[in-house]
């Protein structure tokens, strides 16, 4: 469908290509030990998972900042799970929790097997709201910073998807063109809205179980872009 179209293929990163569910389980298991949280982890994580979600739709928003972020997600979610802990104690779990996260090398289902497959022919890029300090370690460490020529970043913009501004710098950067250019993303707003307000092509990853809709085309596994692609 956008084989004779396009040139630069980019990516999100969390929940598109490196797996941050299974990632951030296993860091919330270690840091728990670490620090003697005696909290069922699934309990945790039920709150946690769309806490989450919501605090960083705050923070693309600009509604808040990267700390507040890290605390007010985790205060939320103990407070909503009745689990009694102290500020200190949340600081810590924060530190801890960015630490170590990007030390696991977990990947969305086909991700080695999609990039493999497109890299002889595109060129292949990241475009993420991630902090600048991890996303590049979670690269590295999980195998697949080889494969893009460019890695943007909120914080090097200075505006978070689906702000125009980090879509055109990601173009001028990689030299390419926005009709042939195609962002895959797993977050509706962020990742195709945004795209498309500034003329990409889009595939949306729809891993959030979101309802059918007419902005570019929709994919459930990493896979089915050899469809498009």
């Amino acid at each position: 469908m956008y084989r004779d179209l396009v040139t630069d293929v980019f990516f999100d990163l969390d929940h598109t290509l490196w797996d941050f569910e299974k990632n951030s389980a296993l860091t919330f298991r270690k840091i728990f030990s670490d620090h003697g949280i005696d909290l069922d982890l699934d309990i945790f994580l039920a709150a946690y998972v769309p806490a989450n979600l919501a605090f960083w739709k705050l923070y693309r928003e600009g509604k808040i900042e990267k700390e507040d972020l890290r605390y007010r997600r985790l205060r939320t979610v103990f407070d909503s799970v009745r689990y009694r802990v102290e500020d200190e104690m949340i600081h810590s779990l924060a530190n801890s929790y960015i630490e170590h996260l990007s030390s696991h090398d977990h990947l969305v289902p086909y991700t080695r097997e999609v990039l493999e497959y497109l890299r002889p022919t595109y060129r292949l890029h990241i475009i993420t709201n991630g902090f600048e300090e991890i996303q590049a370690k979670k690269l590295m460490n999980s195998g697949i910073a080889a494969y893009f020529d460019q890695v943007i970043n909120s914080e090097m913009a200075g505006v978070k998807k689906p702000d125009p501004w980090i879509f055109n710098l990601a173009l001028e950067r990689t030299g390419a063109k926005p009709q042939h250019a195609i962002m895959v993303g797993d977050n509706l707003e962020a990742d195709i809205l945004g795209a498309r307000a500034v003329g990409f092509h889009t595939i949306h990853l729809n891993v959030h179980n979101e309802p059918p809709h007419e902005y570019g085309s929709i994919i459930h596994d990493l896979s089915e872009i050899k469809s498009y692609l």
